[in-house]
């Protein structure tokens, strides 16, 4: 049994990879309405589109823009094209804006968000539960909590203004 599971791991090690994504190439050329479109089936449901269809929700001026952009992200091995005609998005990834970003369902939300929640939600349980007493350790806490608080709402909000769509 040993030297089947050996002989499995073997050959699946000698065996010809597919071609990760480089990063680098991805990030420097994923800008703009390159991005845009990125953006879109990252979002539209079943992470596919027609060239109409993203042509009429981006407002770009013809459909070859669109299918221009889409080729771009064909080359760079992130989306393919059907046998419809539709553009399927084929691997997501984490590059520039996109980091800050976290899919739940279809929709993308800022990382922050989660961060802000918690720290709110604690702030308000310990002004509940704790802080009748205004000592100094609940003094320091509130200050704390609050200020972490604002800090992450902020950011929060800065990311949801930034995202290209």
């Amino acid at each position: 049994m040993f030297y089947i599971c050996l002989f499995r791991l073997i050959l699946w090690l000698t065996m010809p990879k597919e071609e990760a994504v480089d990063l680098a190439v991805v990030e420097s050329n994923l800008k703009g309405k390159t991005l845009l479109v990125y953006w879109y089936l990252l979002r539209s449901p079943e992470f596919k589109a027609g060239v109409r269809e993203i042509q009429r929700s981006l407002g770009f001026s013809s459909p070859s823009v669109a299918v221009h952009h889409l080729n771009k992200l064909q080359d760079l091995g992130l989306v393919r094209k059907t046998g419809t005609g539709d553009y399927v998005l084929v691997q997501e990834v984490k590059v520039g804006i996109l980091r800050f970003f976290t899919r739940l369902g279809r929709f993308l939300v800022p990382r922050y968000l989660f961060y802000s929640v918690f720290f709110t939600t604690m702030l308000i349980m310990y002004v509940l539960f704790y802080a009748q007493t205004l000592c100094i350790h609940n003094l320091f806490a509130l200050i704390f909590v609050s200020l972490s608080s604002l800090i992450l709402w902020i950011e929060t909000f800065r990311l949801i203004k930034e995202k290209p769509f």
